[in-house]
């Protein structure tokens, strides 16, 4: 590969640095998974459509497939691997468990990276599509059911766990009201 093709990045990955050399059409998909071995982002219809490989970049959802590694850098990615804390499961990760919101898990490690941002994107004030008011001043919406399934219809589910899925992003929420 000729070096005006290449570039050295440092992604910061999951609170750690990895600095590699890629070519500047390499996804964040593909550096994750196939240069660094993170195979927790997996590989769907590399279109941006499912959601499977969701990851979060600056603490946002993002479909690493339509990412480049090279606009990633100077960025905070943090991937499925990455959202447990001290050997414990994050709260969406255990809510997921303990309400079967996965069935194959393929689509799993996607949805449970959407949905830690789907709350984040609640708890302060975002609208949704199915939100009924807008207004800035009106704060968080109730976290419906059908919040929920607008906010997470991003990311598909090709077993069809949705209902479980919808109840683990809603206990998971309720979990994090009663810490804050």
């Amino acid at each position: 590969m000729p070096a005006s093709m290449t570039s050295a990045v440092t992604l910061n990955i999951n609170g750690e640095k990895h600095t590699l050399s890629v070519d500047h059409r390499t996804t964040l998909l593909d550096a994750l998974r196939e240069r660094l071995d993170l195979t927790g982002t997996k590989k769907g219809c590399d279109q941006g459509q499912c959601g499977a490989c969701t990851v979060m970049l600056d603490g946002r959802r993002a479909v690493s497939c339509l990412q480049l590694a090279v606009a990633a850098e100077g960025r905070e990615i943090t991937t499925i691997e990455g959202v447990a804390e001290d050997g414990e499961l994050h709260p969406v990760q255990q809510a997921f468990l303990d309400l079967d919101g996965y069935q194959c898990g393929y689509c799993t490690p996607g949805q449970i990276c959407s949905a830690i941002a789907v709350i984040e994107e609640h708890a302060v004030g975002w609208p949704s599509a199915v939100t009924e008011d807008v207004r800035p001043d009106a704060g968080p919406p109730p976290l419906t059911p059908e919040e929920i399934r607008e906010r997470m219809s991003g990311n598909l589910c090709r077993c069809g766990a949705y209902v479980s899925i919808v109840q683990a992003v809603a206990r998971a929420a309720e979990a994090k009201e009663s810490v804050a």
